[in-house]
């Protein structure tokens, strides 16, 4: 078994009602539309909270600044990595680095949106994690796609430059997934939603977020119920065969 993380920054789950990628792979996936993230709902907090399955509280990082944990809580990669599977992390966004501990990541690939914005990052990133994931097949890839949320900012979450971002983040979706085999269980989901030109606050607008889980084990068209960013971690997890850590607060999807 092997895992693929897809995350689009600031994806709202309305948004997805008219993008045709999106409603198909639900219909073949088990899903939650309603899904809730942690508070504050803001970028690397919510990050956090999905690979260490704990509140902001716990973890310590209530911002977009990392904040070295004093009680260290282990995250997906260092799970992973003592039950000797290979992580690779792909992302445009550079405060995403302090999600793993050295040592933890077999492939890491970052690109900075300075060449073209995170409009032309996407695509670069994208085209990075499927020339990888054909030729290594990691046991768990990260991707992260950013340009959602820099729209949301710039123009309004729900605007046409917003959605316009959301269609492009699909198509990168489609062909992430279409470069896997079947032994890849592909989970796509965001960090937070926003509204008008921001987010982080408890607004169901900014706290509510989708969770798509598709392949084995996961029932085509199922509902999922009550489900958490925090739960993310345990799935994966319990897809490898792993034990999560005791203080992880999320449930198993699977």
């Amino acid at each position: 078994m092997k895992t693929l993380l897809i995350l689009v920054d600031g994806m709202r789950p309305d948004a997805l009602a008219d993008v045709a990628p999106a409603q198909e792979l639900m219909k073949k996936s088990s899903y939650a539309m309603d899904a809730q993230t942690v508070f504050p709902s803001v970028t690397l907090p919510c990050h956090m909270s999905l690979f260490h399955s704990v509140d902001p509280g716990r973890h310590g990082t209530t911002d977009n600044i990392y904040a070295p944990q004093v009680r260290p809580v282990e995250g997906i990669c260092e799970v992973l990595n003592r039950y000797d599977k290979t992580c690779a992390f792909f992302y445009n966004w550079e405060q995403l680095r302090d999600l793993t501990r050295p040592g933890s990541l077999a492939h890491s690939y970052f690109r900075s949106q300075e060449p073209g914005g995170y409009e032309t990052t996407n695509e670069m990133v994208t085209e990075a994690a499927v020339k990888y994931l054909k030729e290594n097949e990691p046991d768990f890839a990260f991707v992260y796609l950013g340009w959602t949320d820099e729209a949301g900012h710039a123009k309004g979450w729900m605007g046409e430059e917003y959605m316009r971002s959301v269609h492009a983040s699909w198509n990168n979706i489609m062909q992430l997934i279409n470069a896997v085999s079947e032994e890849y269980t592909v989970i796509v989901t965001a960090d937070h939603g926003g509204h008008e030109r921001m987010h982080g606050t408890m607004l169901p607008e900014d706290m509510t977020i989708p969770v798509i889980c598709y392949g084995k084990p996961f029932e085509a068209g199922k509902v999922l119920e009550n489900v958490s960013i925090k739960d993310i971690a345990p799935t994966i997890i319990a897809l490898h065969g792993a034990k999560a850590p005791a203080e992880w607060e999320g449930r198993s999807l699977a």
